[in-house]
C-alpha cells in the first residue's frame, strides 16, 4: 500500500511574549453617598451635576436659622456661667460663700460649655462638604426640600485614578506581584489601551473557581473610564525567547487529550502534547515535542498511528502575533 500524502511543518523555536488575558470590572477609587447628619431644609446647592469638586467644597447648605439661634442661646448661657463661676471664686477667697456653691457654679459652667460645643457642632453640620476630591453625580433633592438625617442627597465618586478588579487562575498566581504592569481596554473606546499596575492581591483563593482576586489602578485624568465598565485586562509577564510553536492545524484532538502526528522515518507517530499560549495560526507546545520535529498539518483524517506517509511542506503559517492565554 503506497504511503499517504500529508503536509508537514517543523516545530519552531520562537520569541513568545508571556501574557495572560482576563476580564474585569472598573470601580471608583473612592465612592460615597453624601447624606446629612441632621434634618433640615435645603437652602443652597453648591455644585453642578457632573462637576469635579475638591475635598472640603460646599455641596449643600441647610437652613441654619434655628441652629444659629440655639448656638447664640448656648453662648449666652455659657457667658453667664463663666461670670457666676468667677464671682463665686472671688467670694470664696473672702470666705463669703460655701465651697459647695463654688462647686455648683463650676459644674454649671461645664454643662454650658458642653451645650455650646454641641450647638456649634450642629451648626457646622448644616454645611455639607465633600469628604474627598471627586465628581458629583445626579442630585436627589432640590432647594427647598426638607431632608432627614441619613437621606441620600448625591453620589460623590473619585474617578482619577480608577481601579479594575479581576481574577486570575491559581496557576498564574505565582507570576503576579504588586506593581505588575497591566493594560486594559473597554468597549466604550475601541482601539484605546489604558495602562495601570496591580496594587493588591487577595490573600485567599476562591475554592470553587480556583482563582485569586486582584486589583489594579489605572490613571484616568480625562475621566474616560467609568465605574462599572466591563474591561479586558492583559498582564504581560515577559518574553520566552525559545518557545516551541507549531501551526494550529497540527493539533489533533483525541477526547480531552491534545495530540500531534510526528513523522519519524516516514512513519506517523501520534504523540500527546501539552498546549500553552495561542497566537493567530500558532500554538505553543509546552510538553511533548522538541525543536525541529516534523509534524503533520494536513491529512490527519486519512491516517492512524504508525501509518506510512509521504510528506510535502505545508503553506507558511501566519506571522507571530502577541500571545494570549
Amino acid at each position: 500500500m503506497p504511503p499517504t500524502q500529508v503536509e508537514t511543518a517543523k516545530v519552531e523555536a520562537r520569541a513568545l511574549p508571556s501574557q495572560f488575558e482576563t476580564v474585569g470590572s472598573l470601580r471608583a477609587d473612592e465612592s460615597a453617598v453624601i447624606r446629612p447628619e441632621i434634618a433640615g431644609k435645603i437652602e443652597r446647592i453648591g455644585f453642578t451635576e457632573g462637576q469635579r469638586v475638591s475635598a472640603g467644597s460646599l455641596l449643600f447648605s441647610l437652613d441654619a436659622a434655628l441652629t444659629q439661634a440655639d448656638l447664640n442661646e448656648a453662648n449666652a448661657n455659657l457667658e453667664n456661667s463663666r461670670r457666676a463661676n468667677t464671682r463665686a471664686n472671688e467670694l470664696a477667697g473672702k470666705q463669703l460663700v460655701a465651697r459647695a456653691d463654688v462647686d455648683q457654679t463650676r459644674a454649671s459652667l461645664g454643662v454650658d460649655q458642653a451645650r455650646a460645643a454641641s450647638a456649634r457642632t450642629r451648626l457646622e453640620k448644616t454645611q455639607i462638604r465633600a469628604p474627598f476630591d471627586g465628581v458629583v453625580g445626579l442630585r436627589e433633592v432640590s432647594v427647598g426640600d426638607y431632608v432627614t438625617a441619613g437621606q441620600a442627597l448625591v453620589d460623590l465618586v473619585r474617578m482619577d485614578p480608577m481601579e479594575v478588579d479581576f481574577r486570575v487562575p491559581e496557576v498564574q498566581l505565582g507570576k503576579m506581584k504588586v506593581g505588575q504592569a497591566v493594560n486594559l481596554s473597554v468597549d466604550a473606546y475601541p482601539g484605546e489601551t489604558f495602562a495601570g499596575e496591580v496594587v493588591a492581591i487577595a490573600p485567599t483563593i476562591d475554592a470553587a473557581g480556583r482563582s485569586a482576586s486582584l486589583r489594579a489602578r489605572v490613571a484616568n485624568a480625562d475621566l474616560k473610564l467609568r465605574p462599572g465598565l466591563f474591561a479586558r485586562v492583559q498582564v504581560v509577564f515577559g518574553t520566552n525567547a525559545k518557545a516551541l510553536m507549531v501551526p494550529e492545524q497540527a493539533i489533533w484532538p483525541n477526547g480531552e487529550q491534545k495530540m500531534v502526528f510526528v513523522v519519524v522515518d516516514g512513519i506517523a507517530k501520534l504523540v500527546p502534547v501539552t498546549l500553552g499560549a495561542r497566537q493567530p495560526g500558532w500554538v505553543e507546545i509546552v510538553e511533548g515535542l522538541k525543536a525541529g520535529d516534523e509534524v503533520i498539518t494536513s491529512g490527519q483524517q486519512k491516517i492512524g498511528d504508525g501509518a506510512k506517509v509521504a510528506t510535502a511542506a505545508a503553506p507558511p503559517a501566519p506571522a507571530a502575533a502577541p500571545a494570549a492565554h
